[in-house]
Protein backbone atom coordinates (compact mmCIF):
# COMPACT_ATOMS: atom_id res chain seq x y z
CA UNK A 1 0.00 0.00 0.00
CA UNK A 2 1.59 3.08 -1.40
CA UNK A 3 1.13 6.35 0.19
CA UNK A 4 1.44 7.85 -2.79
CA UNK A 5 -1.50 6.19 -4.64
CA UNK A 6 -2.97 6.51 -1.62
CA UNK A 7 -2.81 10.96 -1.82
CA UNK A 8 -3.69 10.27 -5.24
CA UNK A 9 -6.53 8.01 -4.65
CA UNK A 10 -8.33 11.26 -1.79
CA UNK A 11 -7.39 14.13 -4.61
CA UNK A 12 -9.04 12.32 -7.22
CA UNK A 13 -12.07 11.30 -4.73
CA UNK A 14 -11.86 14.93 -3.51
CA UNK A 15 -11.74 17.12 -6.95
CA UNK A 16 -15.07 14.11 -7.60
CA UNK A 17 -16.61 15.63 -4.71
CA UNK A 18 -15.92 18.96 -5.24
CA UNK A 19 -17.72 18.83 -8.56
CA UNK A 20 -20.62 16.19 -7.40
CA UNK A 21 -21.66 18.84 -4.89
CA UNK A 22 -21.97 21.73 -7.39
CA UNK A 23 -24.71 19.84 -8.59
CA UNK A 24 -28.49 21.07 -7.05
CA UNK A 25 -29.79 18.18 -4.58
CA UNK A 26 -32.01 16.49 -6.79
CA UNK A 27 -29.50 15.52 -9.49
CA UNK A 28 -27.17 14.72 -6.64
CA UNK A 29 -29.76 11.97 -5.37
CA UNK A 30 -30.46 10.93 -8.79
CA UNK A 31 -26.14 10.46 -9.24
CA UNK A 32 -25.73 8.77 -5.92
CA UNK A 33 -23.93 5.59 -6.53
CA UNK A 34 -26.25 2.34 -5.99
CA UNK A 35 -24.63 -0.94 -4.24
CA UNK A 36 -26.15 -4.39 -4.12
CA UNK A 37 -26.88 -5.59 -1.14
CA UNK A 38 -27.77 -9.04 0.44
CA UNK A 39 -30.21 -10.34 2.96
CA UNK A 40 -29.68 -13.65 5.17
CA UNK A 41 -32.23 -15.19 7.14
CA UNK A 42 -30.25 -16.56 10.22
CA UNK A 43 -32.23 -17.51 13.19
CA UNK A 44 -29.52 -17.90 15.86
CA UNK A 45 -26.02 -17.60 16.78
CA UNK A 46 -24.59 -20.76 15.85
CA UNK A 47 -22.39 -22.43 12.83
CA UNK A 48 -25.17 -20.97 10.71
CA UNK A 49 -23.55 -18.05 10.86
CA UNK A 50 -20.47 -18.06 8.62
CA UNK A 51 -22.70 -20.40 6.50
CA UNK A 52 -25.01 -17.26 6.26
CA UNK A 53 -22.80 -14.70 5.84
CA UNK A 54 -20.71 -16.54 3.15
CA UNK A 55 -23.43 -16.81 0.92
CA UNK A 56 -24.20 -13.43 1.46
CA UNK A 57 -20.66 -12.57 0.44
CA UNK A 58 -20.42 -14.53 -2.96
CA UNK A 59 -23.82 -12.75 -3.86
CA UNK A 60 -22.01 -9.53 -3.44
CA UNK A 61 -19.46 -10.77 -5.76
CA UNK A 62 -17.13 -12.70 -3.39
CA UNK A 63 -14.60 -11.21 -0.83
CA UNK A 64 -11.73 -12.52 -2.53
CA UNK A 65 -11.14 -9.87 -5.19
CA UNK A 66 -11.72 -7.17 -2.29
CA UNK A 67 -9.38 -8.54 0.68
CA UNK A 68 -6.81 -10.56 -0.90
CA UNK A 69 -3.06 -9.31 0.13
CA UNK A 70 -4.65 -6.59 1.95
CA UNK A 71 -5.21 -5.37 5.08
CA UNK A 72 -8.61 -4.99 6.73
CA UNK A 73 -10.09 -3.26 9.41
CA UNK A 74 -13.28 -3.74 11.15
CA UNK A 75 -15.11 -1.12 13.38
CA UNK A 76 -17.03 -3.08 16.05
CA UNK A 77 -19.90 -1.78 17.90
CA UNK A 78 -19.39 -2.24 21.26
CA UNK A 79 -20.71 1.11 22.73
CA UNK A 80 -20.99 1.04 26.15
CA UNK A 81 -19.59 -0.65 29.16
CA UNK A 82 -20.46 -4.59 29.59
CA UNK A 83 -22.15 -3.52 32.56
CA UNK A 84 -24.94 -2.24 30.78
CA UNK A 85 -27.41 -4.55 30.27
CA UNK A 86 -30.93 -4.83 29.28
CA UNK A 87 -33.16 -7.24 31.74
CA UNK A 88 -29.25 -9.21 32.47
CA UNK A 89 -29.11 -9.90 29.39
CA UNK A 90 -25.49 -10.56 27.31
CA UNK A 91 -24.59 -7.42 25.84
CA UNK A 92 -24.15 -9.16 22.58
CA UNK A 93 -27.65 -10.18 22.46
CA UNK A 94 -28.77 -6.92 22.56
CA UNK A 95 -26.96 -3.57 21.91
CA UNK A 96 -23.18 -5.15 20.80
CA UNK A 97 -22.44 -6.99 17.65
CA UNK A 98 -22.35 -10.93 18.57
CA UNK A 99 -19.12 -12.57 18.81
CA UNK A 100 -20.09 -15.24 16.45
CA UNK A 101 -20.57 -12.53 13.72
CA UNK A 102 -17.18 -11.37 14.54
CA UNK A 103 -15.55 -14.15 14.30
CA UNK A 104 -17.42 -15.91 11.03
CA UNK A 105 -16.64 -12.54 9.09
CA UNK A 106 -12.62 -12.22 10.72
CA UNK A 107 -12.99 -16.37 9.28
CA UNK A 108 -14.59 -15.08 6.06
CA UNK A 109 -11.45 -12.53 5.21
CA UNK A 110 -8.76 -14.58 6.36
CA UNK A 111 -10.27 -17.76 3.93
CA UNK A 112 -10.40 -15.00 1.18
CA UNK A 113 -6.80 -13.84 1.34
CA UNK A 114 -6.67 -11.04 3.74
CA UNK A 115 -3.09 -10.42 4.50
CA UNK A 116 -4.19 -8.86 7.99
CA UNK A 117 -7.81 -8.50 10.22
CA UNK A 118 -7.96 -5.28 12.42
CA UNK A 119 -10.77 -5.35 15.01
CA UNK A 120 -11.08 -1.74 16.42
CA UNK A 121 -13.34 0.16 18.67
CA UNK A 122 -13.06 2.95 21.19
CA UNK A 123 -13.15 1.19 24.72
CA UNK A 124 -14.77 3.82 27.31
CA UNK A 125 -12.40 5.33 29.74
CA UNK A 126 -8.35 5.27 29.61
CA UNK A 127 -5.89 3.09 27.52
CA UNK A 128 -7.87 -0.35 28.45
CA UNK A 129 -6.54 -2.82 25.55
CA UNK A 130 -9.44 -4.09 23.52
CA UNK A 131 -9.01 -7.50 23.95
CA UNK A 132 -9.59 -7.04 27.51
CA UNK A 133 -12.45 -5.10 27.38
CA UNK A 134 -14.03 -8.11 25.32
CA UNK A 135 -13.26 -10.38 28.00
CA UNK A 136 -14.64 -8.50 30.45
CA UNK A 137 -18.03 -9.45 28.66
CA UNK A 138 -16.93 -12.98 28.72
CA UNK A 139 -15.94 -13.28 25.64
CA UNK A 140 -12.61 -15.27 24.45
CA UNK A 141 -10.93 -12.55 22.16
CA UNK A 142 -8.43 -15.33 21.45
CA UNK A 143 -11.21 -17.31 18.99
CA UNK A 144 -11.01 -14.37 16.89
CA UNK A 145 -7.29 -14.81 16.31
CA UNK A 146 -7.23 -18.20 15.66
CA UNK A 147 -10.11 -17.26 12.95
CA UNK A 148 -7.78 -15.75 9.97
CA UNK A 149 -3.66 -15.95 9.54
CA UNK A 150 -3.04 -12.33 11.26
CA UNK A 151 -5.68 -10.39 13.47
CA UNK A 152 -4.71 -7.74 15.74
CA UNK A 153 -6.76 -5.61 18.17
CA UNK A 154 -6.49 -1.67 18.56
CA UNK A 155 -8.18 0.35 21.39
CA UNK A 156 -8.85 3.50 19.22
CA UNK A 157 -10.20 5.68 21.51
CA UNK A 158 -6.61 7.32 21.83
CA UNK A 159 -3.48 7.01 19.81
CA UNK A 160 -2.80 3.71 20.78
CA UNK A 161 0.51 1.71 18.60
CA UNK A 162 0.54 5.27 16.27
CA UNK A 163 3.10 7.64 16.53
CA UNK A 164 0.84 10.42 14.97
CA UNK A 165 -2.69 10.66 14.46
CA UNK A 166 -4.02 10.01 11.21
CA UNK A 167 -5.83 12.76 9.52
CA UNK A 168 -8.53 12.27 7.14
CA UNK A 169 -10.13 15.37 5.80
CA UNK A 170 -13.72 15.44 4.57
CA UNK A 171 -13.85 16.29 0.56
CA UNK A 172 -15.36 19.52 -0.30
CA UNK A 173 -14.98 20.51 3.01
CA UNK A 174 -17.47 18.83 5.29
CA UNK A 175 -20.68 20.04 6.80
CA UNK A 176 -19.37 19.95 10.48
CA UNK A 177 -15.53 19.46 10.29
CA UNK A 178 -13.07 19.73 7.81
CA UNK A 179 -11.71 16.64 8.78
CA UNK A 180 -10.79 14.27 11.42
CA UNK A 181 -7.71 13.26 13.47
CA UNK A 182 -7.94 9.61 14.31
CA UNK A 183 -5.98 6.28 15.53
CA UNK A 184 -4.07 5.55 12.57
CA UNK A 185 -5.80 1.91 12.12
CA UNK A 186 -8.24 3.72 10.30
CA UNK A 187 -5.61 4.98 7.78
CA UNK A 188 -3.48 2.11 7.85
CA UNK A 189 -5.86 -0.01 5.59
CA UNK A 190 -6.74 -1.29 2.19
CA UNK A 191 -10.25 -2.13 2.91
CA UNK A 192 -12.58 -0.59 5.74
CA UNK A 193 -15.54 -2.32 7.10
CA UNK A 194 -18.20 -1.63 9.92
CA UNK A 195 -19.66 -4.27 11.51
CA UNK A 196 -23.04 -2.63 13.30
CA UNK A 197 -26.08 -4.11 14.91
CA UNK A 198 -29.87 -3.33 13.78
CA UNK A 199 -30.74 -0.38 15.90
CA UNK A 200 -32.45 2.60 16.49
CA UNK A 201 -30.96 5.60 18.15
CA UNK A 202 -32.30 8.73 20.19
CA UNK A 203 -30.56 11.10 18.17
CA UNK A 204 -30.23 9.71 14.62
CA UNK A 205 -33.12 7.70 13.93
CA UNK A 206 -30.79 4.58 13.36
CA UNK A 207 -27.35 3.52 14.45
CA UNK A 208 -26.25 1.52 11.63
CA UNK A 209 -23.48 0.90 9.43
CA UNK A 210 -22.74 4.88 8.83
CA UNK A 211 -23.60 6.10 12.35
CA UNK A 212 -21.59 2.86 13.99
CA UNK A 213 -18.43 5.10 12.46
CA UNK A 214 -19.38 8.05 14.89
CA UNK A 215 -17.14 5.73 17.21
CA UNK A 216 -13.60 6.00 15.00
CA UNK A 217 -12.93 9.52 16.84
CA UNK A 218 -10.74 9.68 19.89
CA UNK A 219 -11.82 11.11 23.01
CA UNK A 220 -8.41 12.39 22.82
CA UNK A 221 -9.18 14.84 20.36
CA UNK A 222 -13.04 14.63 20.52
CA UNK A 223 -14.26 14.78 24.06
CA UNK A 224 -15.88 17.61 25.93
CA UNK A 225 -12.53 17.14 28.29
CA UNK A 226 -9.85 17.53 25.58
CA UNK A 227 -6.98 19.83 25.86
CA UNK A 228 -7.30 23.17 24.05
CA UNK A 229 -3.86 22.72 21.98
CA UNK A 230 -3.20 19.02 21.66
CA UNK A 231 -4.85 15.62 22.23
CA UNK A 232 -4.32 14.04 26.05
CA UNK A 233 -2.03 11.26 26.43
CA UNK A 234 -5.59 9.24 27.82
CA UNK A 235 -8.88 9.57 26.40
CA UNK A 236 -11.03 10.94 29.57
CA UNK A 237 -14.71 11.42 29.51
CA UNK A 238 -17.07 11.28 25.94
CA UNK A 239 -17.62 12.97 22.92
CA UNK A 240 -20.86 15.19 24.26
CA UNK A 241 -18.58 18.47 22.25
CA UNK A 242 -19.45 16.64 19.34
CA UNK A 243 -23.16 15.76 20.26
CA UNK A 244 -23.79 19.33 21.60
CA UNK A 245 -20.55 21.48 19.64
CA UNK A 246 -20.11 23.10 23.10
CA UNK A 247 -16.69 23.20 21.98
CA UNK A 248 -13.68 23.41 19.17
CA UNK A 249 -11.19 20.08 19.18
CA UNK A 250 -7.79 21.32 20.32
CA UNK A 251 -6.13 23.49 17.80
CA UNK A 252 -3.57 20.47 16.06
CA UNK A 253 -6.80 19.05 14.59
CA UNK A 254 -8.55 19.90 11.81
CA UNK A 255 -11.36 22.86 12.47
CA UNK A 256 -14.95 22.58 13.12
CA UNK A 257 -16.59 24.49 10.56
CA UNK A 258 -20.06 24.71 11.74
CA UNK A 259 -20.65 26.02 15.50
CA UNK A 260 -23.77 27.56 14.89
CA UNK A 261 -26.37 24.60 16.14
CA UNK A 262 -26.28 23.02 19.18
CA UNK A 263 -28.91 20.69 19.08
CA UNK A 264 -27.51 16.79 18.59
CA UNK A 265 -30.29 16.18 16.47
CA UNK A 266 -28.75 18.42 13.83
CA UNK A 267 -25.25 17.61 14.36
CA UNK A 268 -24.73 13.98 14.81
CA UNK A 269 -26.44 12.97 11.68
CA UNK A 270 -24.16 15.26 9.73
CA UNK A 271 -20.79 14.54 11.61
CA UNK A 272 -21.78 10.96 10.85
CA UNK A 273 -21.96 11.51 7.37
CA UNK A 274 -18.91 13.93 7.21
CA UNK A 275 -17.12 10.88 9.47
CA UNK A 276 -17.83 7.82 6.08
CA UNK A 277 -16.93 11.07 3.67
CA UNK A 278 -13.83 11.02 5.12
CA UNK A 279 -13.22 7.27 6.20
CA UNK A 280 -14.84 5.36 2.98
CA UNK A 281 -16.76 2.25 4.62
CA UNK A 282 -16.18 -0.45 1.56
CA UNK A 283 -17.87 -3.21 3.27
CA UNK A 284 -21.02 -2.89 5.69
CA UNK A 285 -22.65 -5.85 7.44
CA UNK A 286 -25.43 -5.11 10.16
CA UNK A 287 -25.92 -7.98 12.37
CA UNK A 288 -30.06 -8.17 13.26
CA UNK A 289 -30.15 -11.65 14.83
CA UNK A 290 -30.77 -10.22 18.08
CA UNK A 291 -31.43 -6.96 18.77
CA UNK A 292 -32.80 -4.46 21.42
CA UNK A 293 -35.36 -1.58 20.08
CA UNK A 294 -35.91 1.86 21.34
CA UNK A 295 -32.49 3.15 21.29
CA UNK A 296 -28.23 2.24 21.04
CA UNK A 297 -27.83 1.35 24.75
CA UNK A 298 -30.29 -0.20 27.48
CA UNK A 299 -31.85 1.94 29.96
CA UNK A 300 -30.22 5.15 28.43
CA UNK A 301 -33.20 7.88 28.99
CA UNK A 302 -35.43 7.03 31.95
CA UNK A 303 -38.74 7.36 29.63
CA UNK A 304 -37.68 5.60 27.08
CA UNK A 305 -38.74 1.77 27.08
CA UNK A 306 -36.07 -0.27 25.63
CA UNK A 307 -36.89 -4.24 24.74
CA UNK A 308 -35.16 -7.00 23.72
CA UNK A 309 -35.86 -8.14 19.38
CA UNK A 310 -35.13 -10.88 17.56
CA UNK A 311 -35.23 -9.87 13.35
CA UNK A 312 -33.38 -13.21 12.73
CA UNK A 313 -31.50 -11.37 9.97
CA UNK A 314 -27.72 -10.27 8.60
CA UNK A 315 -27.59 -7.80 6.30
CA UNK A 316 -24.35 -6.97 4.04
CA UNK A 317 -23.22 -4.72 1.20
CA UNK A 318 -20.68 -2.62 -0.11
CA UNK A 319 -22.17 0.37 0.10
CA UNK A 320 -23.42 1.81 3.61
CA UNK A 321 -25.83 4.53 2.44
CA UNK A 322 -27.72 1.27 0.12
CA UNK A 323 -26.71 -1.25 3.11
CA UNK A 324 -28.68 1.19 5.71
CA UNK A 325 -31.19 1.66 3.20
CA UNK A 326 -31.98 -2.10 3.08
CA UNK A 327 -31.56 -2.75 6.74
CA UNK A 328 -34.26 0.11 7.47
CA UNK A 329 -36.41 -1.32 5.28
CA UNK A 330 -36.20 -4.77 6.82
CA UNK A 331 -36.76 -2.50 10.46
CA UNK A 332 -40.09 -1.59 8.94
CA UNK A 333 -38.58 1.83 7.91
CA UNK A 334 -38.75 3.95 4.83
CA UNK A 335 -35.56 5.28 4.08
CA UNK A 336 -36.62 7.94 2.16
CA UNK A 337 -38.36 9.52 5.04
CA UNK A 338 -37.19 12.68 6.33
CA UNK A 339 -36.92 14.61 10.11
CA UNK A 340 -40.58 14.18 11.11
CA UNK A 341 -41.23 10.89 10.05
CA UNK A 342 -40.53 7.65 11.85
CA UNK A 343 -37.61 6.59 12.80
CA UNK A 344 -36.24 10.44 12.11
CA UNK A 345 -39.23 11.82 13.79
CA UNK A 346 -36.94 14.35 16.11
CA UNK A 347 -33.80 14.39 13.73
CA UNK A 348 -32.38 14.77 10.57
CA UNK A 349 -31.93 11.73 8.33
CA UNK A 350 -27.94 10.59 8.06
CA UNK A 351 -28.92 8.67 4.68
CA UNK A 352 -30.17 11.59 3.17
CA UNK A 353 -27.06 13.99 4.00
CA UNK A 354 -24.73 11.32 3.34
CA UNK A 355 -26.78 10.57 -0.18
CA UNK A 356 -26.07 14.50 -0.87
CA UNK A 357 -23.28 14.36 -0.75
CA UNK A 358 -22.02 11.36 -3.12
CA UNK A 359 -22.07 8.90 -0.50
CA UNK A 360 -24.62 6.17 -2.34
CA UNK A 361 -28.28 6.33 -2.80
CA UNK A 362 -30.98 5.13 -0.38
CA UNK A 363 -33.54 4.92 -2.91
CA UNK A 364 -34.68 0.83 -2.84
CA UNK A 365 -35.78 0.85 -6.28
CA UNK A 366 -31.74 1.58 -7.33
CA UNK A 367 -30.88 -1.05 -4.99
CA UNK A 368 -30.64 -4.46 -6.11
CA UNK A 369 -31.19 -6.61 -2.76
CA UNK A 370 -30.21 -10.16 -3.40
CA UNK A 371 -30.85 -13.30 -1.25
CA UNK A 372 -34.07 -13.12 0.84
CA UNK A 373 -36.44 -10.89 0.17
CA UNK A 374 -36.80 -7.63 1.97
CA UNK A 375 -40.97 -8.61 2.68
CA UNK A 376 -39.76 -11.65 4.06
CA UNK A 377 -37.16 -10.33 6.52
CA UNK A 378 -38.86 -7.54 7.62
CA UNK A 379 -39.05 -7.11 11.92
CA UNK A 380 -41.31 -4.06 12.40
CA UNK A 381 -39.36 -2.13 15.09
CA UNK A 382 -41.77 0.19 16.98
CA UNK A 383 -41.36 3.64 16.72
CA UNK A 384 -39.07 5.57 19.47
CA UNK A 385 -42.58 7.51 20.03
CA UNK A 386 -44.37 4.10 20.78
CA UNK A 387 -41.41 3.36 23.35
CA UNK A 388 -41.88 6.64 24.69
CA UNK A 389 -43.50 5.72 28.44
CA UNK A 390 -44.39 9.62 29.68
Amino acid sequence: MRNCSRREFLSAVGMATGAYLALPRRLRAERAPAGRVAIGLCPQYDRQVETTLAAMFDQLGGLERLVRGKTVAIKLNMTGGPQMRLNGMPVEMTHWVHPQVIGATVALLGRAGAERVRLLESVPGGIRPLEDFMASAGWKPQEFVSAARRVEFENTNYLGSGKSYARLMVPGGGMMYAGFDLNHSYRDCDVFVSLAKLKEHRTAGVTLSMKNCFGITPATIYSQEAPQDEPSIVPVGFRMAMHLGSRVPPRSAPPAVNMTSHDPSFRVPRITADLVAARPIHLAVVDGVYSMAGGELPNQEPEMLHRAVHPGVLIAGLNPVSTDAVAMAVMGFDPMADRGTPPFEKCDSTLKLAEHLGLGTRDLSRIEVVGAPIAKARYNYPTLTQLTSV
